[in-house]
């Protein structure tokens, strides 16, 4: 996983930064898992400077099978 900020493209929209980065914006969810302790009320939570982990691809691809 990618420790990175959030940068004011994506303040707000987990959605967007899912898409950019999983090709599927319906992933928002997994930075609000991976991220418990920082994320905790999608979206707003979502903002830019805050610092998150991004789970890579190729992990979810294994424990998701997608």
């Amino acid at each position: 996983d990618q420790l990175w900020i959030i940068n004011t493209t994506y303040q707000y929209r987990p959605d967007l930064l899912a898409h950019d980065l999983y090709d599927n914006a319906g992933l928002w969810w997994v930075f609000y898992q991976r991220n418990p302790n920082t994320l905790t009320a999608p979206p707003w939570d979502f903002r830019a400077g805050t610092r998150i982990y991004l789970p890579k691809e190729s992990t979810l691809k294994s424990v998701l099978g997608y």
